[in-house]
């Protein structure tokens, strides 16, 4: 799944660059959405960031790409990888895991009953990455 988002001024935090709790909230945002695409969304919740690695600053006017999708799941679980790039470049500016739940009417875990079969070299080292994950 594709979301863009423009850096605004109010996106900034005291340094001028993006704040890291929007990026997080746009982060979790879009591997919900490559969840929800998968499930219900009435039946996802987020249970853990496992990082978002940082590599350079954004700043206002910066347009981010975030690239998701559900790489890894377990029999409740969904585990999205996001990749976030600005304003076309190479390098992510950030990436990490979103791992969800799978949950029924009264927010109790409920299995999914979804597999995901990683066909590319670089879908097999995201899913060994995130089924290491659960283990930490």
């Amino acid at each position: 799944m594709i979301t863009m988002r423009l850096v605004k001024s109010e996106d900034l935090n005291h340094h001028g660059t993006l704040f890291a709790g929007r990026t997080a909230e746009w982060f979790v945002e879009s591997g919900f959405i490559a969840a929800a695409s998968l499930l219900n969304p009435q039946n996802v919740v987020c249970l853990k960031i496992h990082g978002m690695f940082f590599t350079k600053p954004a700043r206002s006017g910066d347009v981010l790409k975030f690239s998701s999708k559900v790489i890894y799941t377990g029999k409740t679980s969904l585990t999205a990888y996001v990749h976030v790039e600005k304003n076309g470049g190479e390098k992510p500016l950030v990436d990490g895991f979103v791992t969800f739940i799978h949950v029924d009417e009264e927010t109790r875990p409920s299995p999914h009953f979804l597999q995901i079969n990683p066909s590319t070299e670089e879908d097999k080292n995201l899913y060994l990455t995130a089924k290491n994950l659960r283990e930490k």
